[in-house]
């Protein structure tokens, strides 16, 4: 089971975008050196904790700084682009960074409507989105028979797989023959139905001859339990300030998230959060076990959103640790 990082560039509290910016490219650095897989980057706008939002600029930020770990976005939001530009940007960092570059697309628009607007969506771009994924894949393929083509782009061949939180994007990866990616990280619900309709369904094609199918999963680890779960609580703050409409900056840990939640609002963070492993290095085995027991996927993709930066770089250090001797 292949093993990755999923970083949403987050800006923890009396910290810049600046800062942000160079711990990801430090933290690539340092999964690069663990043997993870893959380093992903996700689309997001109007969020004053995320740095990612010019998706393609970060990739090739954290491309720049490693030699050999594959970058990629997971995700672009495909119904805020246009294909042909998606296909020129992505075209461009395989050109810089040839068999090194992931393009993860994803239907929903990352933002609320207002931004929406700001991104100038007035379409309802999401109804084309099976059309769209078509017309980019065409795009990055070595030719094309319309008018138009994406120098560059044509013919990179650039590695596109479809995500989701629901059976939608399984059928469709199913259908096109791609690569699958579920966000259980935050939204497990349909984690077991997408997985089994993405198997089940999966037509080999040009691009991939079986199913291969990545699970997201939150991570925390350090190296007792009680530390683990003090650095999730600021995930966990942060997921209930989205719920409670006040997003801002990754917040400090606390030791008494109890009383930092509303009840009701705590029970939706405990769902959301509930495909986590979190722990030390036995409880972490354990957990990343469980999780994966029943669903085996091909590779999972851990988000460790944590305050202190070296923090973060020792939990994904003992997550490498406890996946290699899986």
């Amino acid at each position: 089971m292949k093993f990755s990082v999923l970083d949403l560039a987050p800006v923890p509290e009396g910290s810049s975008f600046a800062d942000a910016l160079r711990n990801s490219a430090d933290l690539a650095q340092h999964a690069e050196s663990l043997g993870y897989t893959r380093y992903w980057l996700a689309e997001h706008h109007n969020m004053p904790g995320i740095a990612s939002a010019a998706t393609p600029l970060v990739i090739q930020h954290v491309a720049a700084a490693t030699r050999t770990i594959r970058v990629g976005a997971g995700g672009i939001m495909l119904p805020n682009h246009a294909p042909l530009v998606v296909a020129e940007q992505f075209g461009t960092l395989a050109t810089l960074f040839p068999g090194r570059i992931d393009l993860g697309l994803g239907r929903a628009p990352g933002t609320d409507q207002p931004t929406m607007r700001a991104l100038r969506r007035y379409m309802a771009g999401a109804d084309t989105f099976p059309e769209d994924v078509v017309e980019l894949l065409g795009f990055l393929g070595d030719a094309s028979d319309g008018p138009v083509h994406a120098f560059p782009g044509q013919g990179t061949q650039v590695p596109v797989w479809i995500l989701g939180s629901s059976t939608f994007g399984a059928q469709l990866a199913a259908y096109l023959g791609l690569p699958y990616a579920f966000a259980s990280h935050f939204a497990p619900d349909f984690l077991h139905q997408a997985a089994a309709t993405y198997r089940a369904q999966f037509r080999p094609s040009a691009w991939l001859d079986k199913p291969y199918f990545m699970m997201g999963m939150g991570c925390f680890a350090a190296d007792t339990d009680d530390e683990a779960r003090f650095l999730r609580t600021s995930m966990q703050q942060t997921f209930a300030n989205l719920r409670l409409g006040r997003p801002g900056k990754l917040q400090p840990p606390v030791h008494d998230i109890d009383s930092r939640i509303p009840p009701s609002v705590r029970a939706g963070v405990d769902h959301a959060l509930s495909c986590s492993a979190t722990g030390g290095p036995e409880t972490l085995r354990r957990e990343i076990l469980r999780i994966t027991a029943d669903l085996q996927p091909d590779e999972v993709i851990l988000a460790t959103q944590v305050y202190d930066h070296a923090a973060r770089k020792r939990s994904y250090a003992i997550a490498a640790e406890v996946l290699g001797g899986l």
